[in-house]
């Protein structure tokens, strides 16, 4: 009986002790991601008409930018946004892989 208290109190606490363990930093590195996003967006459609070596650097900048992107979700968000955000960076990082591979090789 005494294991089973202690584990519910557990169970009931797990969530307080999860948010306890997000840096202190997220709000600003939410804030960050979301500036983030808005740079990069600019910078992809001001490449879109670019030399394809300027193209690919912008594409390979943005997969390091989603990557970070990515941590900072899977960090700092609860459920159900951690979930929704994070499998749209590995989506979106799916993508961008692909155009590289495809459209970058040596360059």
């Amino acid at each position: 009986m005494r294991f089973a208290l202690i584990v519910a109190a557990l169970l009931l606490a797990a969530p307080v002790l999860a948010q306890q363990l997000r840096p202190a930093t997220c709000s600003r590195d939410l804030l960050l991601n979301e500036a983030g996003f808005r740079q990069q967006k600019a910078r992809l459609a001001a490449v879109a008409t670019a030399d394809q070596a300027t193209q690919c650097r912008a594409f390979r900048e943005h997969v390091a930018y989603l990557q970070k992107a990515r941590s900072v979700f899977a960090t700092c968000q609860g459920e159900p946004e951690r979930a929704r955000n994070v499998a749209e960076m590995d989506s979106e990082l799916v993508n961008y892989r692909a155009l590289i591979a495809n459209r970058c090789s040596g360059r």
